[in-house]
């Protein structure tokens, strides 16, 4: 191993893992503080020669790990939870000066990394014998796919790379991570953390710009991506993987859809709609995007949620009152003031910010609340990314707002809201999105599977449905009368077990 296991880690200097050793490169970049504009630390810029060990050394390690027991992975994977959970002050503040993130958020990542590390750790996937034929068994195995690469996104930097490594190393697979460019520090650490528990070359991680990522979809050494981040994105990563055939799961964006009735408790919805809808600067895929509100409710939930919103404070994590932090990078500030522009452009009727926010430094707007604009405009079509939230006044049929929910072309999430669950249920059934909620929105799991419809992915990680995305599916034949070995299905997929982290988003 290359680190003795008993001494903190320097969280000052970061490095790439390469077969279990630290490296760096001649060439370096650096990200940028966002509450701030100050630069973060040098990080290497990763080369083809870099990639090319990495995946060498991945390819020498997948067999001997995959020839573990599931037992013995999921014991080095626990191990690595607990000591990841040692370094909540040091992952904490470094995700805030990168990401920029309000600090109860970064609290709460890190509270999401904890889940997404210990929980998946109760799944199995166990061998399933079926009838066949009358002289053979058939069983259906499930074999990890090999080398696999991570694609992380910058607005979770440390949830959604824990998300990916947890299950794919579970499941007898090697992984190589790629951090975002804008936000590469946390991952490095996280992996340089590994370097304590697993064998070299099980868990790696390159840092780059973003010409690195294409070098990872091209290589024929690996047989698996895992991608979230833009739809324009996500397409080039599955155009590009389609050369090698490599397995890939995308999740791709969201334009999440609120259908708001009229006999809900306005005060009591609105206090989550707001969070959800600006939570992180606006800056999640699964947050809400779109807000339908009933026309016999629609002034008083407006009203409401505008006083509400305006309590919401604005600024750095170094205040731990503030909610809304800075977009993480110039290039998202520049377009979401794009469409705040756009709304002065058409004449939009504003009922709360549309401005950049007063500060000297650092990429804050002002949380954006837009009246009824037509469902036509980019402000409601497009996922801004950014803290712009559009209420769209509905009224008629229960299946004529859900047919306007639907008309996006993303299908990450939608919730429907009403003190009548049947009704709310019925209409939440139709909607055409990976994972719909009733009277809530966000509350996600690791042990239930997440992913999109339509043009917001492909594929589905968390839960049993994801473990197996990390897998390649075999059938094999057996004589009738041939023991079922201890890998048999006996009891079901999920070992049910209660966990201190087994809780939902709010």
């Amino acid at each position: 191993m290359a680190t003795n296991g008993t001494s903190r880690i320097d969280f000052t200097v970061f490095n790439n893992v390469i077969n279990g050793k630290l490296t760096s490169t001649s060439t370096t970049r650096n990200g940028i503080n966002p509450a701030t504009g100050e630069k973060n630390p040098d990080v290497p810029v990763s080369t083809d020669e870099d990639l090319d060990r990495a995946v060498t050394a991945a390819k020498a390690a997948q067999q001997p790990w995959a020839r573990l027991s599931w037992e013995e992975r999921a014991a080095k994977l626990r191990a690595y939870a607990d000591l990841v959970s040692t370094y909540r002050e040091e992952l904490v503040n470094l995700v805030i000066s990168e990401q920029g993130k309000a600090y109860s958020l970064a609290q709460d990542e890190f509270e999401r990394v904890l889940k997404n590390l210990y929980l998946p750790l109760q799944l199995s996937i166990p061998d399933k014998w079926t009838k066949g034929t009358e002289d053979f068994h058939a069983v259906v195995r499930y074999l990890p796919i090999g080398v696999a690469c991570a694609l992380v996104p910058w607005n979770y930097p440390m949830m959604v790379l824990v998300g990916k490594l947890v299950p794919a190393l579970l499941a007898g697979n090697v992984l190589i991570a790629k951090p975002s460019p804008d936000t590469p520090y946390c991952g490095l650490k996280l992996i340089e953390l590994g370097m304590q528990i697993f064998p070299p070359g099980v868990l790696q991680c390159l840092s780059g710009d973003h010409d690195l990522g294409p070098k990872f979809t091209a290589h024929p050494g690996i047989d698996k991506v895992s991608f979230t981040g833009s739809v324009r994105t996500g397409k080039l990563v599955m155009a590009s993987c389609a050369k090698t055939l490599k397995r890939v799961v995308l999740e791709v964006g969201g334009n999440d859809a609120a259908i708001i009735c009229e006999d809900v408790d306005i005060d009591a919805v609105v206090l989550t709609i707001a969070q959800v809808g600006f939570l992180n600067s606006g800056q999640v895929c699964m947050i809400l995007k779109r807000v339908y509100v009933h026309a016999a409710i629609y002034d008083r939930f407006a009203s409401a949620l505008v006083q509400f919103t305006k309590g919401l404070k604005v600024g750095p994590a170094t205040d731990h009152e503030n909610f809304i932090g800075p977009l993480q990078n110039r290039t998202q500030y520049d377009k979401v003031m794009k469409y705040v522009k756009q709304i002065e452009s058409e004449k939009q009727r504003v009922l709360l910010g549309g401005s950049a926010a007063e500060s000297e430094q650092g990429y804050y707007i002002t949380p954006t609340i837009i009246d009824n604009p037509p469902d036509s405009t980019s402000i409601t079509q497009d996922e801004q990314f950014g803290p712009i939230l559009p209420l769209l006044r509905w009224e008629g049929s229960d299946d004529d707002v859900v047919a306007r929910a639907n008309s996006n072309p993303m299908g990450l999430g939608g919730s429907v809201w009403s003190r009548d669950v049947g009704r709310a249920e019925r209409m939440a059934r139709q909607l055409e999105a990976g994972t719909v909620w009733v009277n809530t929105h966000l509350e996600v799991s690791p042990l239930v599977p997440f992913g999109g419809h339509k043009s917001s992915g492909l594929g589905a990680e968390w839960g049993v449905n994801g473990l197996k995305s990390w897998c390649n599916s075999q059938t094999l034949w057996l004589p009738r009368g041939a023991d079922k070995g201890s890998n048999a299905e006996k009891s079901g997929e999920l070992l049910q077990a209660q966990d201190k982290y087994n809780v939902g988003f709010f």
